[in-house]
């Protein structure tokens, strides 16, 4: 990926042979296995941090510290406490914080995105994901923390609405305790609800959400190679039956129409990533997925490793 607005200067990796095939690929990059090295060279503006989550904290400070703006791996942080720590340190520096949530960049996102902020679907009802697959099991985090944040991300993009609780049960099948399937489910205080599966251990792989609203549903299915989204003509009523025989009965009125698959933009969602971070840093405009994203997708990872521990007790998120 090019764009003409910045140019990467320097690679940091802690594995010299990837240092070696970043450099052979593009000779002029400084690369080294000293992450100070990058924080304290005044001609770096920017740093992008791709490590594993328990350690997002402590570089994203340093290099806020050190007067950089910075784009995160998803998830932010590894608790709430860290988030609001970086949130405080990015204000207080004047500096870009910014999460990668990809999904939020990519064509058939943005296209349900338009559905539901033009009214075309009706009230949102419900949101179901299914993120599924026969994956590499994560040493340091759970299926859910792994998993989750992209469905959840999408989600608080799709609506305003912020969850009031959640529940979730999970289990490991393995000897170190780290869940590897995960069921979650949201509480709002308007009538949604939305419900995450989440496995490193099916048989298939699977990518799909199913998004209900009072006039038309949505399915996004990722692994579709050309019609992500479906946008269904569907809905149903409810009629109560006002008899004495029956008036504990209720009438189900279902409605069927056409379905229709529109043209998804196929732009490379990294690309809108680097992008919106270019322009957040340059034009000052507040990115698509902001630091307050990556505060409400963690506090939700934090309640559900909560709810999990308890067996699926509720915990409250407000």
């Amino acid at each position: 990926m090019h764009l003409d607005t910045c140019h990467v200067k320097t690679v940091v990796d802690a594995k010299q042979d990837r240092l070696n095939a970043a450099r052979k690929m593009y000779p002029s990059l400084v690369t080294s296995q000293n992450v100070t090295d990058a924080l304290s060279d005044p001609e770096i503006d920017a740093v992008v941090i791709a490590t594993p989550v328990l350690t997002h904290y402590e570089l994203a400070h340093a290099a806020l510290l050190n007067g950089k703006h910075v784009l995160l791996e998803k998830p932010m942080t590894s608790s709430t406490a860290e988030a609001e720590k970086l949130m405080n340190s990015a204000r207080e520096k004047s500096k870009v914080l910014m999460v990668d949530h990809t999904f939020l960049y990519t064509g058939a996102v943005r296209k349900i995105k338009d559905a539901i902020a033009g009214g075309e679907i009706g009230r949102l009802q419900y949101f179901d994901s299914t993120r599924i697959n026969l994956g590499l099991f994560q040493p340091d985090i759970n299926v859910v923390w792994d998993l989750a944040p992209h469905d959840l991300s999408i989600l608080f993009h799709l609506t305003d609405e912020r969850p009031e609780s959640i529940s979730a049960n999970g289990i490991s099948h393995t000897n170190n305790g780290v869940e590897n399937l995960a069921y979650l489910t949201l509480n709002f205080e308007k009538d949604i609800i939305a419900h995450f599966t989440c496995s490193w251990t099916s048989p298939v792989k699977v990518r799909q959400t199913l998004i209900g609203g009072s006039q038309k549903m949505i399915v996004y299915d990722d692994i579709e190679p050309t019609e992500k989204v479906k946008i269904y003509d569907t809905s149903y009523g409810v009629t109560k039956v006002m008899s004495e025989e029956e008036r504990y009965s209720i009438l189900m009125d279902f409605r069927v129409g056409d379905i229709n698959a529109p043209k998804i933009d196929q732009t490379e969602a990294l690309r809108g990533v680097a992008i919106d971070f270019i322009s957040a840093i340059v034009d000052g405009q507040t990115p698509v997925s902001d630091y307050q994203s990556g505060y409400d997708v963690v506090k939700v990872l934090e309640a559900a490793q909560q709810s999990i521990k308890q067996r699926g007790k509720e915990v409250m998120l407000t």
